[in-house]
């Protein structure tokens, strides 16, 4: 069956099948296809967008509970020196610890963690985000929000730093992101972008369980030279990039691969927080070296890029 390549148009072809949500748990089987001619990789089926809505309000989004256990742990946790201790040793896959200043948008905000931590860091911080119930929870926090798709967001002033953090691989038309992007940002203002690297050791590891197939939200998935001539091509010069391996990805993976018979158990034992710290402190403690020979050798989990606007 035909599916052209999202980035270039040419043919695919089909290199993992049988790939299940094991975040959520949502219904469906898909495969990975890649392109033949500029190695671009994607889901298929794609959800069409109104089917794709309907995945996102019912499985994935913040729906404005703030009660469980799991999302109390996790607030603390990410305000807590310990954090900033993991980000130092784990690698800073969404710009936490990044200081600066000037305007900075964060596409994608969810509820408005990252906008404390960058506020903290001395940007003036706002963030972009479709989903209601989260843009009030961030708003409760006093930012800005802006509830608009990017191609609609006509910002009164340009910024000087876009994040798109995990965030590029869940759009349907990378490319015209990016131009967007491009387009609010002001002369040499810098886009800085995560997400799973589709050439990492451990997808090669888990095959069709790799965490970050993550499918059917991520639409796209990326290696490193087809994320920076995407950057090249919409006018962007790519001034840092490299790749870490968090532990927490590690850990999902693992329980992924380990429970894969059972995805019930998958999606809810990647909420037990004993589970997945003692995995990650598995991870990150014996498993250090090769986490590190990974990250050096280009094939860590995930790709942090930075680029600015020429």
């Amino acid at each position: 069956m035909s599916d052209p390549c999202l980035f270039c148009g040419a043919p695919t072809r089909e290199i993992v099948t049988r790939v299940v949500d094991n975040r959520f748990g949502s219904p469906g089987e898909y495969a990975i296809r890649a392109c033949i001619s500029c190695g671009g990789r994607q889901t298929f089926p794609r959800p069409d967008a109104e089917a794709l809505k309907g995945l996102y309000e019912r499985w994935y989004n913040y729906g404005g509970k703030t009660d469980s256990g799991y999302a109390a742990a996790r607030e603390r946790f990410l305000f807590s020196p310990f954090y900033r201790l993991m980000l130092a040793l784990d690698g800073d896959v969404s710009f936490h610890a990044a200081k600066g200043a000037g305007r900075l948008i964060d596409i994608g905000c969810n509820e408005g963690r990252g906008l404390s931590l960058y506020a903290r860091n001395g940007f003036a911080a706002e963030g972009l985000e479709l989903n209601t119930h989260a843009a009030a929870a961030a708003r409760a926090r006093g930012f800005v929000v802006h509830e608009k798709l990017i191609e609609d967001f006509r910002p009164e002033a340009p910024f000087d730093v876009a994040v798109l953090s995990n965030v590029l691989e869940h759009a349907s038309d990378p490319r015209e992101m990016v131009r967007h992007v491009r387009r609010i940002l002001k002369p040499g203002g810098q886009v800085w972008i995560s997400l799973p690297n589709a050439d990492s050791a451990l997808a090669g590891l888990a095959g069709a369980d790799w965490i970050n197939w993550h499918v059917p939200f991520h639409i796209v998935h990326f290696t490193l030279p087809r994320l920076m001539r995407l950057l090249e091509q919409e006018g962007f010069e790519v001034t840092a990039a490299g790749a870490v391996t968090p532990a927490l990805w590690v850990a999902q993976s693992v329980i992924a691969r380990l429970w894969r018979a059972n995805m019930d158990a998958v999606v809810r034992l990647q909420r037990k927080a004993p589970l997945v710290a003692g995995l990650m402190a598995l991870a990150r403690g014996v498993f250090f070296p090769l986490l590190w020979f990974w990250n050096v050798t280009g094939r860590g989990d995930c790709l942090v890029v930075r680029a600015r606007k020429n």
